[in-house]
């Protein structure tokens, strides 16, 4: 079986992400954002081998058509997107933004733990137990009703729990308020309000600050997440169809019948 050479028309949306191939080498895989029909899967993720791909392959008219290109916090994919699709929008997938300031958060509470002496408090279990508490969206807080949380062995309510921790460490205190409004932004797509978020972000020295700066050196790719509705979810799906294949075929040793597979699920 031979690969197709290129697709007959390129789509205006396109996604973009890698997934672990061969020897553990890294491939590329580029997806329609709308129809999620698979684009092209390259070997490796290479700037020079996608941006050889597709100058080789399709007119400068062709690609002057792309009008959007869906990524991660990859700063390469980045990098290349204007001279491949020079009319086109770069959008950082939100998932990927949500996911990097919750890790931003974890690590400032991990932080705040090893602070407390007493490992036996109410806070401290509260902070280790519960933590999925923090990364709940405000307006999903239960405020009313007391229930059993373990670890704390106590009936109280959500944000009773909260509230608790957050009045004992100001300083987790305003990183949990600058993911709550970078929840609040990405959920209600408020470009205005993420932008700001960032232009009036002080920083104090913790976990967040190192977040904060990245969402601002990408700029305009990070607020397109909120102005337009496509995200990197199409293209997450055929990585974990592509993942399964692995699986069930107990890996591969050969890239090129690896790829052979991979189009004959697609089709």
């Amino acid at each position: 079986m031979h690969l197709a050479y290129r697709v007959k028309h390129l789509p205006e949306n396109l996604c973009f992400d890698e997934f672990r191939s061969c020897n553990h080498w890294m491939s590329f895989n580029c997806c329609d954002a709308v129809s999620h029909r698979r684009i092209v899967t390259l070997k490796d993720r290479l700037s020079k081998d996608i941006i050889d791909y597709f100058e080789a392959r399709f007119s400068v008219q062709e690609r002057a058509q792309v009008q959007s290109v869906t990524i991660d916090m990859n700063a390469e994919y980045g990098s290349f997107i204007h001279r491949l699709f020079p009319n086109a929008a770069t959008i950082i997938d939100r998932f990927h933004i949500i996911q990097l300031a919750g890790r931003a958060l974890d690590n400032e509470r991990t932080q705040t733990i090893r602070t407390i002496q007493d490992k036996h408090s109410r806070i401290y279990h509260i902070l280790k137990s519960q933590w999925r508490l923090f990364h709940l969206d405000e307006i999903k807080v239960n405020d009313s009703k007391a229930v059993y949380l373990r670890g704390i062995n106590e009936y109280m309510t959500q944000q009773n729990a909260i509230d608790l921790a957050l009045d004992a460490f100001p300083r987790f205190r305003s990183v949990y308020q600058t993911y709550q409004g970078i929840l609040s932004a990405i959920h209600q797509k408020d470009a205005n309000a993420f932008q700001s978020l960032l232009t009036n972000y002080q920083p104090t020295s913790n976990q967040m600050d190192i977040t904060i700066n990245t969402f601002i050196k990408n700029g305009s790719a990070l607020l397109n997440s909120c102005r337009y509705p496509f995200s990197n979810g199409p293209i997450e799906g055929l990585n974990r169809k592509i993942k399964a294949l692995k699986c069930n075929c107990f890996g591969f040793r050969n890239i090129d019948n690896f790829f052979i597979r991979i189009s004959l699920i697609h089709e």
